[in-house]
């Protein structure tokens, strides 16, 4: 059975137990890799979607860049391409995947597996695009709700991890609001964001405040190593200036 975040038992690094170090967690957030839907419907949460095979190659390559990082735990959203992802990254890092109800896609309502370009059509869709904090689907949840809910479930994780490096598989909606919550963006900007299948956003979260150190990363990772004294590298880039 998968555990959970309330399941989680985990060792706390000694640099975490060491009050003269503060202790931050890195949230590596992940989108899904692609489906057969992904850019023409509205997938949400319809059961039986599964990874295409270009889906199933984007995760095996997401798994090979992330295998150079010491990751202490891999959590999803509980749908088949979220779950399908993490397990891929779980595998080649030796973890089991842990779902997390509280990063799940936005409750689309009656909206759910519909086509973009009809919906695009609606005025709703205008909302959504230029003032979601204002947007609830019909049948479904607000987008102000889908934020609250993810961030205080990515807040638990990093809560249940002091100091490490845990994947968090889940939607492009959901990951977007967390990252403007993160980085201090009013929900209404949040479709300012861009985040692909298959991509890497990373937060820093620590006792006082968060860092967004990645957004919408298809490349390397290796400079978020730790440093040999078990420190993370806390510039955030490649070092190229």
């Amino acid at each position: 059975m998968p555990e959970t975040v309330a399941q989680a038992a985990v060792e706390t690094p000694a640099r975490a137990r060491d009050a003269s170090v503060p202790v931050a967690t890195r949230l590596l957030l992940v989108r899904h890799a692609v489906t057969a839907q992904t850019g023409g419907w509205l997938s949400g949460r319809r059961p039986g979607i599964d990874l295409s095979e270009e889906g199933r190659r984007q995760a095996a390559a997401l798994a090979e860049r992330l295998s150079v990082l010491p990751l202490a735990a891999v959590y999803a959203s509980p749908i088949e391409r979220t779950a399908q992802t993490a397990r891929v990254v779980a595998a080649r890092c030796g973890r089991e995947v842990r779902l997390l109800e509280g990063v799940i896609e936005a409750d689309y309502g009656e909206w759910t597996g519909g086509k973009l370009e009809e919906l695009a059509r609606t005025d709703l869709w205008r909302t959504v695009q230029v003032a979601p904090s204002r947007a609830r689907f019909p049948g479904g949840e607000s987008l102000a709700a889908m934020q609250a809910r993810t961030v205080a479930a990515l807040e638990d994780v990093a809560a249940a991890h002091p100091g490490e490096m845990v994947v968090v598989v889940s939607h492009a909606d959901p990951i977007k609001a967390a990252l403007a919550h993160f980085a201090g963006l009013h929900l209404d900007h949040f479709q300012r964001l861009v985040v692909s299948p298959a991509s890497v956003s990373v937060v820093e979260l620590g006792a006082f405040g968060a860092s967004l150190l990645r957004c919408n990363d298809t490349g390397g990772l290796a400079d978020l190593r730790p440093s040999p004294d078990g420190r993370p590298d806390d510039t955030g880039g490649d070092g190229s200036g």
